[in-house]
């Protein structure tokens, strides 16, 4: 008798970083806003708000977590099917974005909601799939498997803002503005790379495990098996509830910046004199939002891979506890190039590490045979951020844009993001593993 071939595992964690290159197209954002943002009278083509562009963000982050949940229980069944739909899906968004996009409520459904959804229908396929593949180091491949999702923002940003002259300066498909034509572009290259990813998107052999590969042992030398909850026993625990605050916490400062760190960076660099003209911090802004991207990338793995070795709770803790300082320095040390690009890159570094550390401590907590649907649901802390961080950034911006202000207009969002990172800190010392499932 043959024994049947298992897939080369490694196979998997490729699949997965072209997956989350395309779904990380959501952090590229910024790299639209001048444009879209820029006045009418001033030669612009949309004349959209600071917070309408927030809108547009927002939109797609919360739809991204909402679908993520209705879709869960669904993807976790047909795991390539999820990953086709979802690259389909904000292909769409995206061509449709590009050919109608010319209003705010066009971009905020074409781009923002149906975009979103793209993402969230496909995002965490790569993650519980990995997983499965590799319970022998959980931090790590959730890292790895969500790596692409930062450095995609990087690819994404410079392909549209600087290289080749940027797609927003040299392109214009069918007569539309640069805006709209990458739109355009960016779609059909989603659809394609994620239906080449979602191949290898398929679960393990019942009963697999990795060569060599032993679970830790209790004390009375028995293997220790997690606890396996549904959805419905996991949202009756203290721990869910404590998991969702901490995530809330810790992503409000990664995507209130990813949001305004050009917005933010123009203001500081002129404001202390460090750039004599917008032009100059616009470029200076630009590469530190680039450094955030990369930096967002490497933290997933770097704090994945330091979650193995000091344990889930101690990551978090001294995550959230540095994001939380950072943030509250932020206002100050964006004044200059070195300090702006150094802040972007610890506050996109500490951000990534959201997404390597909750999959993996979800799994932890309420174990592998539900992590799909289950951190759908821890997930939602996504949206909720995804809203709120944008929203109170864009707000206090155009309350300053009426009143003159300037640069102080960013203090206010900052100390708020900043608080709730060290909350976040100071939950991750208190929550525990649940010692047994709630009962019905």
């Amino acid at each position: 008798m043959f024994e049947k071939k298992i897939m080369n595992r490694n196979f998997v964690v490729l699949g997965a970083i072209l997956i989350q290159l395309c779904l990380g197209a959501i952090y590229a954002w910024s790299v639209f806003t001048k444009k879209i943002t820029l006045a009418i009278a001033d030669g612009g083509d949309y004349g959209f708000s600071a917070t309408q562009a927030a809108w547009v963000f927002s939109a797609g982050l919360a739809a991204f977590a909402l679908v993520m949940v209705l879709v869960g229980p669904w993807a976790k069944k047909e795991p390539r099917k999820a990953t086709m739909l979802g690259g389909a899906v904000l292909g769409l968004g995206y061509v449709l974005g590009g050919f109608l996009g010319n209003s705010f409520i066009a971009q905020f459904i074409c781009i923002g909601l149906i975009g979103g959804a793209g993402i969230g229908i496909a995002y965490v396929v790569p993650i519980a799939v990995g997983l499965k593949w590799f319970p022998d180091k959980k931090g790590m491949i959730a890292g790895l498997g969500v790596a692409g999702f930062g450095f995609g923002a990087t690819l994404w940003v410079k392909l549209a803002g600087s290289w080749f002259g940027g797609l927003l300066n040299t392109t214009s498909l069918f007569g539309l503005p640069g805006v709209q034509s990458v739109f355009i572009i960016y779609g059909i290259i989603f659809f394609l790379v994620v239906l080449l990813g979602s191949i290898v998107m398929v679960d393990p052999p019942v009963g697999y495990k990795p060569k060599g590969w032993e679970q830790k042992k209790s004390s009375e030398g028995s293997a220790i098996k997690s606890l396996e909850f549904t959805s419905k026993e996991m949202l009756k625990t203290p721990q869910y509830f404590m998991l969702l605050f901490m995530f809330i916490g810790s992503a409000l400062a990664g995507l209130m910046v990813i949001y305004c760190i050009r917005l933010f960076g123009v203001d500081a660099l002129q404001s202390s004199g460090f750039a004599q003209n917008a032009e100059l911090a616009g470029v200076i802004a630009g590469t530190a939002m680039a450094f955030y991207a990369i930096f967002n990338g490497l933290g997933r793995i770097i704090w994945g891979v330091a979650s193995d070795k000091i344990g889930r709770k101690m990551a978090l803790f001294l995550m959230f506890l540095i994001q939380g300082i950072m943030m509250l320095l932020f206002i100050k040390v964006g004044g200059s190039k070195t300090g702006l690009i150094i802040g972007a890159s610890l506050i996109g570094f500490n951000f990534g590490g959201n997404f390597a550390l909750f999959p993996a401590i979800t799994s932890d907590f309420f174990g592998l045979k539900n992590l799909g649907p289950n951190y759908g649901w821890v997930f939602l802390a996504y949206g909720v951020a995804g809203i709120a961080g944008p929203q109170v950034a864009g707000y206090f911006k155009d309350i300053a844009i009426k009143s003159g202000g300037g640069v102080e207009a960013w203090s206010t969002p900052f100390l708020i993001a900043g608080v709730a990172c060290l909350i976040s800190a100071a939950l991750a010392i208190f929550v525990k593993p649940p010692k047994h499932k709630v009962t019905r």
